[in-house]
Parts: structure tokens; sequence; C-alpha cells
């Protein structure tokens, strides 16, 4: 069958899996029986990729030589071979400010690493979660800036989505033109490198495979999803999705709860 779109790039939370954090088993058979018709799958995500590696398992995506897109863009793994063949890291000379800043009686600043979220305060209700989402461990720092002295992808700053608000908007002037900040959850500040964003990241990596702009549908539903919406070809929205993500799409699916990637796939991609 000659598939419209070659490439899928799929958001995971809110889009990909449903409320509870699972793939459906329609919407699974779906990707699988699209990836067996030459569809490559990208999976999209603000997740670290050891909380999107179980899902590319799932999908089979080793088999069917799909990608890992985590950090928002900050890192690239090829499935096939489990390399990392594109990363970006935040500069180590702004860690002290954002230590600073998100190390306080409000907030809680946490990193990556292995399999494991590095922080000073590992019982916040926010680190936790981040933890439970991603099947990942805890790891406690008794002092986060002597211990994580290196190159990372990404910093997350965890708390009440009020303050953190207007955190949002403190760093996002001093570090204008260092650094991405912004908000996937409303208790999630994401800081990360500068030009990280899934849809320059896709452009990327296109040209690294040989596709084009045309060949690539995507599907989503937060924020942090806008860009590529707007650049795939077609950019599908959850029914679930923020007002903007809808407004910029070119086609409107079902909700993460009923399966709204399968749909998609299904009537755009799949029809005869």
């Amino acid at each position: 069958m000659n598939m419209k779109y070659k490439v899928l790039a799929l958001d995971l939370d809110g889009t990909l899996t449903n409320s509870q954090k699972k793939i459906t088993p329609r919407t699974k058979e779906t990707l699988i029986k699209a990836q067996q018709q030459g569809l490559k799958i990208i999976l999209a995500s603000g997740r670290p990729p050891f909380g999107i590696k179980p899902i590319a398992e799932e999908l089979e995506l080793k088999r069917y030589g799909g990608y890992i897109l985590a950090f928002n863009g900050g890192a690239v793994i090829d499935c096939s071979t489990g390399e990392t063949i594109m990363q970006q890291t935040l500069d180590t000379n702004l860690y002290p400010y954002l230590y600073s800043k998100g190390n306080t009686n409000d907030f809680n600043i946490l990193s990556y690493l292995g399999d494991d979220i590095a922080c000073e305060d590992i019982d916040d209700e926010y680190v936790r979660y981040e933890a439970r989402l991603n099947g990942m461990g805890l790891h406690k720092v008794n002092n986060f800036l002597e211990e994580i002295d290196f190159p990372e992808p990404k910093f997350l700053i965890v708390g009440n989505p009020d303050k953190l608000a207007r955190l949002e908007e403190e760093l996002a002037n001093q570090l204008k033109g260092k650094m991405n900040v912004f908000r996937s959850e409303p208790f999630f500040l994401e800081l990360l490198p500068l030009g990280i964003d899934k849809a320059e990241c896709l452009d990327k990596l296109l040209h690294k495979l040989e596709y084009q702009q045309k060949d690539l549908m995507a599907c989503g539903d937060g924020y942090n999803d806008l860009s590529m919406i707007r650049y795939a070809t077609m950019g599908v929205a959850m029914a679930n999705a923020q007002k903007e993500i809808i407004e910029a799409a070119d086609y409107v699916t079902l909700s993460n709860d009923e399966d709204g990637v399968a749909e998609a796939v299904e009537k755009i991609l799949m029809e005869q």
C-alpha cells in the first residue's frame, strides 16, 4: 500500500497513551500494521529516553527502524541500533543560576542519572510523579551542583503551579537567547538547550533520513507539540488538546481515551 505520509511523529502523554498512560490494543495493532506497510514512527516526547523505551519496545520500533526523540528534541535515538545519533546539552555555566532559582522552599530542581531521577528532595510529590511517569528510580543527591557537574540535556524545576508560572516568566526573561524555558505541565518547568524544539529536531532528522517535510504527519495535544503540528504537512490534534493546538491543526481526531491516534492513522494514512 502506498501511504500518503511516510513518517509519523507521535507525542506520548495525552496523545499516544490514554489517561492510564497505556497504549490501547487497537492503537497498538494499527501502528504495527502501518509499520509493516513501511511507515516510520518517531516517538517525540519531553520524557527522558528511559521513560520512552518501554513504549518503543511495545510498538516494536527496533524491528521496524523507528526513532525516539527525547527531551523534546534534546536527544534522538535510533531504535534499531540503540545509538544516540543527535544530542544537545545545557551550558554548565548556567547551572549555579538554575540551582539558585530551583532549589528553594517553593521548588525542587531535578536531573537524570542513568535510570534514576537525581534530586536533593526525593520525597517531593512532583518529583515522585515524574519518577512514576517514566518508570524511573529516585537518586538522592546531597549537593546537586557537586554531583551534577557534567553536560545534561535537560533540567526540570517542579513546584506549585501559580508560583511556577511567575518563575517561568522570570527565567524566560533572564535566560533569553541562552536557553529554552517553558512549562510542559502546570507543575513542570522545563529547562532545555537553546533551539531545542520538536519541529527543529524533526527537520534535522528527516533530512538525515532523506525524507521531506511533505512526508510527515504528527499528532499531539500540548504546548510543546505546537511547533511540530505546524511544521508537519499533516498536523493532527487530539480532541483533548489545548485550544491553540486544535486551532493550528489540519485535522482533529478523537481523544487519547478514544483511540484518537488509531482513528487518525486509519483515516488519513491507511485508507486505500
